[in-house]
């Protein structure tokens, strides 16, 4: 015989549900995903490059200031692709399920690419002593931590985030005779999955000189 009871657990036990953290990706990756993953990475057919550019967000240059080229949200199943993509020979899909599961926490990497331009080049022009200084424009080079100017702002849906893992890290570009000349910087964010349970990410980067650039990502579509 049926409880009266029973209609009323089942619809408490939807509404538990719904109650549930939902996130626009999945996390955290199911087996299943991180076997997807791996494969992926393994193909080495182009199918890896084309799910990065539906993370990545390019932008056209400046007419003046530094060139931010680009903003790309990768999330934990583009990550484990990736992961498994370096690797050549000697990697299973056993051993990638056993690396997620001791790897801890999933995470979301956001990385920005700056590049210098040539009204925000290699070299600058330090602040004159005093006013008596000679009229001659002197130039050094720009340190090599100056992507630290630039402010990046993180939003899930409308509300900002904060307490990110942040890298950055100069780029150069070397000849074949050691000489190096800095192009630009690679800024690195690291936030936990869970961070992200809106349909939307946004990326503000406020560059010292020139225009703001803002990416935005409907999470719905990446993987």
């Amino acid at each position: 015989m049926r409880s009266a009871a029973q209609p009323w657990i089942a619809i408490v036990a939807a509404l538990l549900t719904l109650a549930q953290p939902l996130f626009a990706f999945q996390s955290p990756l199911s087996d299943e995903s991180v076997r997807e993953a791996y494969f992926l990475g393994q193909r080495h057919d182009g199918s890896l490059a084309e799910l990065v550019e539906k993370s990545t967000q390019r932008f056209p240059a400046p007419q003046n200031g530094p060139y931010i080229s680009s903003v790309m949200f990768v999330t934990p199943f583009v990550s484990a692709a990736l992961l498994s993509s370096g690797y050549v020979g000697n990697y299973s899909a056993q051993q990638a399920e056993l690396d997620h599961r001791q790897s801890g926490k999933e995470i979301v990497e956001i990385t920005v690419e700056i590049q210098l331009t040539e009204s925000y080049g290699q070299f600058v022009t330090p602040a004159r002593a005093n006013s008596r200084s000679s009229s001659t424009s002197v130039l050094i080079p720009r340190p090599p931590d100056f992507w630290r100017d630039f402010r990046v702002q993180i939003f899930n849906g409308d509300q900002a985030l904060s307490n990110s893992v942040y890298h950055g890290s100069p780029n150069y570009s070397c000849g074949d005779y050691g000489s190096c000349v800095l192009t630009g910087a690679t800024l690195t964010f690291e936030f936990p999955a869970d961070a992200f349970s809106d349909d939307s990410a946004n990326v503000r980067v406020d560059p010292p000189e020139g225009e703001t650039v803002t990416a935005n990502f409907d999470v719905t579509r990446l993987r």
